[in-house]
């Protein structure tokens, strides 16, 4: 252990000194990231199958609030939800304590160019469905990369970076207590 404790002091050293700052070529500087958070609505009600727009059941409604403290470390600009119970139930604690107004959106004529025109630079929380949310994030992608989410998966987030031409993803499952 002893002989390595100056190649680690070196090593230490050598990612201390500071070298003098380099020019950004103006292309970089002048792009921003604009992150998109997507996630499905939280567990909702199947009391009643016959019923297209349930809201959510308890373990929902605890879901939706901790999916608000998940977010609360997040600098989100806008939310979008489809125009169902549980996507609005499931975003509404997030967009109080931001302090946002929900956007509802179709995501079958959801136009990525004007979303990503409008939050340029910004931090979007969009919420959808086991269907829709992976297939957007597909779109974003320009490729078939994600299926549809399992019926019974609340907890996936998808993370997805574009700055410029280049788009980044990342799928989260964020088990929640």
């Amino acid at each position: 252990m002893r002989r390595f404790l100056p190649i680690l002091f070196l090593f230490v050293f050598l990612v201390s000194c500071k070298e003098d700052p380099k020019p950004v070529p103006q292309e970089v500087v002048s792009q921003e990231t604009t992150t998109f958070y997507l996630i499905r609505h939280a567990e909702k009600d199947r009391s009643n199958p016959d019923n297209p727009d349930p809201e959510l059941n308890q373990d929902g409604l605890g879901r939706s609030v901790r999916w608000a403290e998940v977010f609360e470390a997040v600098e989100l600009d806008a939310v979008y939800t489809t125009d169902y119970e549980r996507t609005r139930m499931t975003a509404a604690p997030t967009v109080v304590k931001k302090g946002l107004t929900e956007n509802i959106y179709e995501p079958g004529s959801l136009d990525l160019a004007t979303l990503k025109a409008q939050h340029y630079g910004k931090h979007v929380l969009i919420v959808g469905h086991s269907n829709t949310t992976p297939e957007l994030v597909n779109k974003f992608l320009g490729e078939a990369k994600y299926g549809d989410i399992d019926d019974l998966d609340n907890s996936t987030l998808f993370i997805v970076s574009v700055n410029g031409d280049t788009v980044t993803d990342i799928r989260l499952r964020v088990d929640l207590p």
